[in-house]
């Protein structure tokens, strides 16, 4: 018996594009869309790299897991931050009643699109690189994904119409 979704999970690095295609996808599937992101920024009252800088990564990424534990919601967009995936708790809760989608996009492409990578706010060790922390997550995202969405190349209108007719395979 296939397993029926409520959301959409979004999983996938910094820069891949997450929030922007998920906006285009709740919007194209009429869908509510909810930003972890933006709930730990509005719950914490600080930018994701005031965070980082002030209380470390690892503080950053125990909120995320925090904000997702917490998340309860059907019909929806999720568009998770790229350290989502070093909880297993939080992906176990997101996998129970989402479809996690991971938006894959090769390291030249998002380096281009992530040039300011270190005032990013991303949750990554400070003696780690990009190149690095891609390897790492590329891992964690491949493990938890339920889809993965090749997004090199593509708009992202593109993306949301592969995520589209993939779910539609999987439950039709």
């Amino acid at each position: 018996m296939q397993r029926v979704f409520s959301n959409f999970v979004l999983i996938g690095m910094p820069g891949v594009g997450k929030s922007t295609v998920g906006v285009i996808l709740a919007k194209r599937a009429s869908l509510g869309f909810v930003d972890t992101d933006v709930l730990i920024q509005t719950s914490q009252g600080s930018t994701l790299q005031e965070i980082v800088d002030i209380d470390g990564h690892e503080a950053l990424r125990r909120k995320e897991e925090e904000v997702i534990l917490a998340l309860s919601v059907r019909h929806h967009v999720i568009a998770t931050g790229g350290s989502a995936v070093y909880s297993s708790r939080a992906m176990s809760h997101l996998k129970s009643d989402g479809m996690l989608i991971y938006l894959e996009v090769d390291l030249p492409t998002l380096k281009a699109r992530v040039p300011d990578y270190g005032r990013r706010g991303i949750a990554k060790r400070p003696d780690q690189n990009f190149s690095d922390l891609f390897a790492e997550r590329a891992t964690l995202y491949k493990k938890y994904a339920d889809l993965t969405i090749p997004c090199s190349g593509l708009s992202q209108e593109a993306v949301c119409e592969k995520i589209l007719d993939a779910a539609e395979n999987r439950t039709g």
